[in-house]
This record gives C-alpha cells, sequence and structure tokens, in this order.
C-alpha cells in the first residue's frame, strides 16, 4: 500500500500520457501534535518528527493498508486516487493522532492534465461536481485555460483554474484524473481506464457512480443559418483515429447533400498528417474550420439536426451540445465513448487497440497501428467500416427522430 522515505521529499508519480501534473506541496499541509504533519495530495502523507513511532493507515472498514514502526521521516501512501483513509499515529504505546479523511468544508485541489483533451475533460467534469456536492468541499479543478473559459458560466459552485493561476495554496487533499497508461500497480486507478472506458475512469478515481453525466454547456445561443444543416468532423490527432475508408467521407457527404442537407466541417484544421500521409476536409462541406472558440462551435452544433464524427473532442462537443451523434471509430470500442446509439464499429476485422491493455498508444508515432503497422491489413479498423453503413445509421437516426429531409419538406411547400 506504502512506501516509507525517511528524510526525503514526496516525489510525483509519472505514467500519465499527458504528464507532468503539479507536484504536491513540499511538506504536508495539516499540523498534527508533537509536529507531526499530514495531508492527503496525492495520498496519505505523513511527516513526522525524529521519535520512535507507530503508523497505521486503514480504511472506514478497518482494513489494515499499511502500518510500521519509524524512528521520524516521511510515510506515503502509494494509492493516489480516493481512499477513505484513517490515520492512527502512537508514540511509545500513547495515542497521538487518529484523523479520518474528511473533505467537508476542505480545500481540495482536482487535476486534470495540463494538456487534458476536449472530449476527456467533457466526460469528467460532471464527476468533479458530484464529489464536491457529495464532500461539500471547497474544490477548485485545474484544466486547460480555454476549457475554463467554456465551462465556468456553467459551473458557478466549482472554482476553475488554468495551471499557473491555482489559488488553493495549502490543499487538504488532491486529486489526478488522467489516462494512466503506465499504472501496472493500480495506484493511480483503481481499474484500468481501458477496461471501464475513457468517461467512466474519473468516477472510479473519485468513488463515484459511474453513470454517464452529460456535460452542462450554454446553449442558448440564437440559432444563425436558416436552412437545415450536418455538421461533421473528420480530423484527429494519430492516423488510427481516422475513419480510413478512401470512400467513406466522400459517400456520406453526397448522401447528406442529395438530402438537401448544408453539410458543416468543424475541425480546427484544414489539413492533418505528418511525413507523406496527409488528411484534407472533404470536397463539398462548408469550411467552418480554424481556431475558433469552443462556445461558437457549440452554438453551431446546438442547432444543427445531428453530427457525424470520430472518437475525438468535437463528438463528444457535440453530445454536450445534446444534438444526436453518429461516431465511427475501429481504434476504440463503444464502450470507450458516451453512449450513442449510432455509434459505428467494424465487427469483422481488427480493432480496439486503444482499449488493449497490453498495448501502449505512442503518440508520438502519427501512424501508429500496433498489430498491422506496415501491413496490408493497416487500419483495418476502419477502412473496412463504409460508408453505406454509416448511411444506415443516419437513415435509423432521422426515423428515430421523425427528421423529414430539407429536400422532401422543400418540396411539399
Amino acid at each position: 500500500m506504502t512506501a516509507q522515505l525517511n528524510g526525503q521529499k514526496a516525489a510525483p508519480v509519472s505514467g500519465a500520457v499527458s504528464a507532468p501534473f503539479a507536484p504536491p506541496p513540499a511538506r504536508p499541509t495539516q499540523t498534527g501534535p508533537l509536529g507531526l504533519r499530514y495531508d492527503f495530495n496525492y495520498g496519505a502523507r505523513l511527516l513526522l518528527p525524529p521519535g520512535l513511532w507507530q503508523v497505521k493507515i486503514t480504511d472506514d472498514s478497518d482494513n489494515l493498508l499499511y502500518g510500521c514502526e519509524t524512528g521520524g521521516g516521511w510515510v506515503l501512501g502509494s494509492k493516489k486516487y480516493y481512499l477513505p483513509f484513517r490515520l492512527t499515529v502512537h508514540e511509545a504505546g500513547q495515542l497521538v493522532l487518529d484523523h479520518s479523511l474528511d473533505l467537508e468544508g476542505r480545500e481540495v485541489l482536482v487535476y486534470f492534465p495540463p494538456k487534458v483533451g476536449l472530449g476527456d475533460a467533457l466526460a469528467w467534469i460532471g464527476y468533479v461536481e458530484k464529489f464536491q456536492q457529495k464532500h461539500q468541499c471547497r474544490l477548485e479543478c485545474v484544466l486547460r485555460p480555454d476549457l475554463v473559459k467554456l465551462l465556468v458560466p456553467q459551473y458557478p459552485d466549482l472554482l476553475l483554474s488554468a495551471p499557473g493561476e491555482v489559488r488553493t495554496k495549502e490543499p487538504y487533499a488532491t486529486y489526478r484524473l488522467g489516462l494512466f497508461f503506465d499504472d501496472s500497480q493500480g495506484d493511480q486507478q483503481p481499474l484500468d481506464f481501458r477496461q471501464v472506458g475513457l468517461s467512466r475512469t474519473a468516477a472510479y478515481i473519485l468513488d463515484l457512480d459511474p453513470a454517464e453525466i452529460r456535460p452542462r454547456l450554454h446553449l442558448k445561443a440564437p440559432r444563425t443559418i436558416v436552412e437545415p444543416y450536418v455538421c461533421i468532423a473528420m480530423q484527429s490527432t494519430s492516423q488510427a483515429k481516422f475513419w480510413n475508408n478512401g470512400g467513406g467521407w466522400p459517400g456520406v457527404i453526397e448522401y447528406l447533400q442529395d438530402l438537401g442537407y448544408r453539410v458543416f466541417c468543424l475541425d480546427r484544421d484544414r489539413n492533418v498528417g505528418s511525413g507523406y500521409v496527409w488528411n484534407r476536409i472533404p470536397q463539398g462541406v462548408e469550411d467552418f474550420t480554424g481556431d475558433r472558440p469552443l462556445q461558437e462551435r457549440v452554438d453551431i452544433l446546438r442547432h444543427a439536426d445531428f453530427f457525424v464524427g470520430l472518437s475525438s473532442g468535437l463528438s463528444w462537443l457535440a453530445w454536450g451540445a445534446g444534438i444526436p451523434v453518429v461516431l465511427i471509430s475501429g481504434f476504440t470500442r463503444p464502450t470507450c465513448e458516451f453512449y450513442t446509439p449510432y455509434r459505428v464499429f467494424n465487427r469483422f476485422g481488427c480493432s480496439g487497440c486503444w482499449d488493449d491493455q497490453v498495448l501502449r498508444f505512442d503518440p508520438e508515432d502519427f501512424l501508429w497501428c500496433p498489430r498491422h503497422q506496415g501491413t496490408a491489413r493497416q487500419f483495418e479498423c476502419s477502412r473496412l467500416i463504409t460508408a453505406q453503413q454509416v448511411i444506415g445509421h443516419i437513415q435509423r437516426l432521422m426515423a428515430d427522430g421523425g427528421l423529414v429531409p430539407p429536400r422532401v419538406l422543400k418540396a411539399s411547400s
């Protein structure tokens, strides 16, 4: 459960794909009797002056997680996620400290990775709010500046801050949310995120009900585009995440335009790639790319009939905007993302490498395909998804929602 380090500082733990996180305070923030100090910043921490101490760390059901005798120095808990710790310290057989973790009224920090993905943040913010409500703590959540700007108006009971602007200086407890690929000992997360899905990993780290929570976004902007339209996003950060069927996007766009829809591409970049492999937004779409504020994209998404995209941040943003989402991905398994009944998945070839605990995603290798790189089967997880398969989901979505194609509406009027 823990490691004891005499006379040393607590070292930050690596393992997150987008580490490093901010380190904990140099010494525990809470003062106990006889000069000992303690807190729960990245696990249970005790700093003991010279003496003869007997230390126990248990949970709220009295399970002994760690016990030792020490002449002083650091005792550090290895488990960094939320656990209901109880610390007991004796000196020469006399009880000196008996403290159970209690977050009510306390200052608590929750860190998102400095380069947290848009989808990750939208998936997790609801659990952070639920954690604050459950424990009635004074919680500060640290995340990307553009996400702070997007979410601050919708989460008034949370203090949202960008890295470098953290206002909580002496936190009682700190928790890290992230994708911990190399956490073989289960110190950062009680369950590997690839087992439970990206959207639910925050719930397990914070010990909450993992039922999906849709993020709150500002959805009251007026409609500015009269004609019916559909939004798409086809770019991503690794070729494995793209829809690698050459006829896929052209076929879907032609189908949507034949129905009478305007088709807007909301990707940030027109061109994404590396070396000799580049992906350009499809012909026929209306170009809404560019480094636009996230709220501007929400305002466009909110009034779209539906969205078609990949396992990427803009699909999560469309889900947050409350519109139907057709999500295309073979790189992930359907349990990875939020639930949508219009999830397009290849069930026949290779798939799901992102969620394979044996494989370690390499964000530096743009052509990463861990099972078939350099062979004729490379990226077959999405190559085998056809335009007709996606169109079938669109047709079902329109039938479920009672959507009449714009061309039919125009003809009937």
